[in-house]
């Protein structure tokens, strides 16, 4: 290949992946799969590295560790002066004040005006410089005049451009947004954390904080965590350049290749701005990110100057807080409940009270620490709220309301609850654990469900029969379960002959499943979805993966020390080889099948968003998810402000249909959606 031809075709990989980052990680709406875009970033890394000469800063492959940034470890934490002050804004609870505030900006100027209206995303807020189109730094706010560079980090957040779209930009953009963690990764990370007996992060804000400042293994964090970035605000030196209003400037940066907020609204009275704070205070919860209020700002640029400002806050924009929504119960007893890593988590059983819109029953109380601070009683008053999370959390304990029928103080026990075998509690681990790992019940049973989960084997099996296959059949390991036999099943208490079958049927046909469910299925901690499928098309086989090395597990993009370890740890322990060459027997598949395809076929459903639900007749669930991503679509697991479509089967989730009617989604039964598009049968 000439040396011309080798730099038109890093260019044009350079732009196809810098497109498929901006349509996967901004717009939420991928047109390729991982596998395509990590076989194309793989073949740019190769040329770039023969031909290092034409390696440029804003290349995909030089997000971090370039050598136009070998000096960002040194930057890390170093002390920035905002060019322009990042102000805080005032605050308020009440819609009086708001009120108020509107009749101050009013009389200031003489007149009424409009106001732009936008979500306060509860994360970390920075601000990012683009000298030339080019990011060439980040930096936290700091006290609002002194940030920290935080440039390594950001540079690693994919929804963050290394270069601003379109042409004739300023010689200096600046923009500020703040740095989010999606519920479900909070969700995700912190299960992971308590599985490593980890303190859980109080929520995502003090997760994504801690991740953007970090000085080791940077790459690694932003990878495993998945922090996105939302911008709001645009300052440039070329005042000819900013629009004059703010909602234009909003639109301005999505034309940049920015990730903004979509609920952004221009209001144009009071009562409109009402209705927005009214519509949010309810819908929030919706949000795949966390959200504390409403801002409000005087749109016209023009009449800030003449509003002004206070030393600490603009007096044309302001910050409406939505009340904190909690719930006051009593706690009736605390259960305790072993996972199948042998975490013992301590659950609180309280009375039934209403809260954000369910009925709530159960708390999480994550570990022994956390019941210690809470001085927790059986009978205490306590004050529930329910986060993003599942299960809401005992905030507090009101210890101004107990009465003479305290019981006793609530603690974690000392043998596990499910086997007996006394628990441990390692060194620097906040989890209490149950070492009895293959013999203990709850452990067995909990490494079963995963492996039959829907994302794994999809084995048609719920808890209570798994539980009888334990303690009746002595089922010990997940490949006892393809020794079952039709008479064996039986023998249960429930089972006819067609019960059986179907649960055979199914187990049979697990055995079809690719490579990559097979991987996530073995419960390999910190190996999820996405992790098991970069893994397994990565090394091809589990032989490989299991044989790897800590350095070329780490060369894999988002596999960092901690995965890595425990990679290599599960490989060591011989109980998992046995259970491993039983599997093999059985003809699961342990190697990526070379015929497969998994390559878009069509932009036939480009652009759309598709959450399924219910019972498929004429396509499994799992093959419907692959169709739709072969041409174009984006899968959801649930229905969001972004879904574009809902295909519904028999037994919809009657929650998910309200959502999805609530926020106008279009939705389709399966028989009109193949109607619609007779060219994906």
């Amino acid at each position: 290949m000439s040396e011309q031809t080798v730099a038109t075709r890093i260019e044009e990989l350079r732009r196809l992946l810098t497109q498929y980052e901006y349509e996967y990680y901004v717009l939420s709406q991928p047109t390729v799969s991982d596998l395509e875009f990590d076989r194309l970033m793989h073949q740019l890394e190769s040329l770039e590295e023969a031909h290092p000469e034409l390696i440029t800063p804003d290349s995909p492959t030089q997000r971090v560790g370039s050598e136009f940034i070998k000096d960002g470890l040194d930057r890390v934490g170093t002390t920035v002066r905002h060019r322009t002050p990042m102000l805080s804004l005032g605050n308020t609870y009440s819609w009086a004040e708001v009120v108020d505030f509107y009749r101050k900006v009013t009389e200031a100027i003489g007149k009424e005006t409009n106001l732009t209206a936008e979500l306060k995303y509860d994360g970390a807020s920075i601000s990012v410089i683009y000298e030339h189109g080019q990011l060439a730094r980040a930096v936290t706010r700091g006290d609002g005049r002194n940030g920290e560079d935080i440039t390594l980090a950001i540079r690693s957040i994919r929804s963050v451009p290394l270069r601003l779209r379109g042409a004739d930009l300023p010689e200096y953009v600046e923009v500020r947004g703040e740095v989010l963690l999606p519920w479900a990764d909070f969700q995700r990370i912190n299960s992971e954390r308590e599985e490593q007996g980890l303190e859980p992060f109080a929520n995502p804000r003090n997760a994504v904080s801690g991740t953007i400042k970090t000085k080791e293994n940077i790459t690694e964090l932003i990878n495993y965590r998945k922090p996105t970035c939302y911008f709001y605000y645009l300052l440039s030196d070329d005042a000819g350049w900013l629009p004059e209003l703010h909602h234009e400037r909003l639109e301005r940066m999505r034309e940049l290749g920015l990730k903004v907020s979509d609920h952004a609204r221009l209001c144009h009275s009071l009562e409109e701005l009402q209705e927005y704070i009214d519509y949010w205070d309810i819908h929030r919860h919706e949000l795949e990110v966390a959200t504390d209020g409403i801002v409000v700002k005087v749109d016209d640029y023009h009449l800030h100057d003449e509003i002004g400002w206070t030393a600490k806050s603009p007096k044309w924009a302001m910050a409406y807080k939505f009340s904190a929504e909690e719930a006051v119960s009593r706690l009736l007893s605390v259960s305790y409940q072993t996972a199948r890593t042998g975490v013992v988590t301590p659950v609180a059983n309280v009375e039934p009270v209403q809260l954000s819109g369910t009925t709530v029953q159960r708390a999480s109380l994550h570990n022994a620490d956390i019941i210690s601070d809470l001085d927790l009683h059986i009978g205490d008053i306590v004050t529930l709220e329910k986060g993003g999370e599942i299960i809401p959390k005992i905030t507090s304990v009101r210890k101004d309301l107990r009465d003479h029928l305290l019981g006793a103080p609530a603690a974690m026990p000392e043998v596990c609850p499910s086997c007996g075998t006394p628990l441990i509690r390692r060194e620097g681990m906040a989890a209490t654990i149950c070492p009895n790992e293959w013999h203990c019940p709850a452990q067995v049973e909990g490494k079963i469900e995963h492996f039959c989960s829907r994302d794994a084997m999809d084995i048609n099996i719920g808890p209570k029969t798994i539980h009888l296959l334990t303690s009746l059949l002595g089922v010990e390991d997940t490949s006892q379960l393809y020794e079952l036999s039709h008479d064996r099943l039986l023998l249960l208490p429930g089972f006819k002959r067609q019960r059986a079958s179907n649960l055979i049927e199914s187990i049979e046909a697990s055995k079809q499943k690719p490579f990559e469910k097979v991987l996530y299925a073995l419960g390999i901690p910190l190996v999820g979805v996405q992790v098991a499928e970069k893994l397994a098309y990565h090394f091809g086989s589990l032989d490989r993966l299991l044989g790897a090395t800590m350095d070329e597990l780490t060369e894999v993009d988002s596999i960092g020390p901690m995965i890595a370890e425990s990679i290599t740890g599960y490989a060591a322990e011989s109980r998992n080889r046995e259970i491993i060459e039983k599997l093999k027997q059985t003809g699961l598949r342990f190697e990526v099948e070379e015929s497969k395809e998994d390559t878009i076929q069509s932009d036939d459903l480009a652009g759309e968003t598709i959450v399924i639900s219910g019972v498929f007749h004429s396509i499994s669930r799992d093959d419907l998810k692959e169709l739709l991503k072969r041409h174009g679509a984006k899968v959801g697991s649930g229905v969001t402000g972004k879904t574009t479509l809902m295909i519904t089967g028999d037994n919809v989730g009657p929650a998910k249909l309200k959502k999805a009617e609530s926020l106008g989604v279009k939705i389709m039964m399966e028989a009109d959606f193949f109607q619609a598009h007779p060219q994906l049968k």
